[in-house]
């Protein structure tokens, strides 16, 4: 259990490893060298590292459209999306995840769950993917798209 100014997070963590609170540290220790309790306890630490980061700083994930006429708006606490479809999709935020629209051609995930904001970022995406011909569609923020040349005349 991690509590923080954002909120409070909980994992359940491998009953092998142990994880104990020091001088303003958490240090997670292993029973054994074998391999896979060296794997359970780097899984361990990254869960933990990222629920504190999480609790005191929060996650975001941040999307771009690209496409002539697509474009984001928020409807309330919901995310609506016009992105070529006969009809605007409307994606509802789940608990702990909201929303930001700073531009038309811009959608921000934030949360202090690493998992979610990544979860729910990645089915935005799904929406409308990246199409190799045009480029059209939801990205994320930076992500390349190998273009294809197309028909040849």
């Amino acid at each position: 259990m991690v509590n923080g100014p954002l909120g409070e997070l909980s994992q359940n963590v491998p009953l092998r490893m142990t994880v104990e609170q020091g001088d303003g540290e958490l240090v997670v220790k292993r029973p054994t060298e074998r391999g896979e309790d060296r794997a359970l306890h780097g899984l361990t630490r990254s869960l933990v590292a990222n629920m504190v980061e999480g609790v005191t700083n929060g996650f975001t994930k941040s999307l771009e459209i690209q496409g002539v006429g697509y474009r984001a708006s928020m409807r309330g606490t919901d995310l609506e999306l016009n992105v070529g479809y006969s009809h605007p999709v409307v994606k509802k935020p789940p608990q702990g995840i909201t929303f930001e629209v700073p531009a038309a051609t811009q959608v921000v995930v934030k949360g202090i769950d690493k998992q979610k904001v990544g979860q729910v970022a990645a089915e935005i995406r799904a929406v409308r993917p990246p199409e190799p011909y045009k480029g059209k569609g939801i990205r994320y923020e930076g992500e390349y798209v190998r273009r294809k040349v197309g028909k040849r005349a």
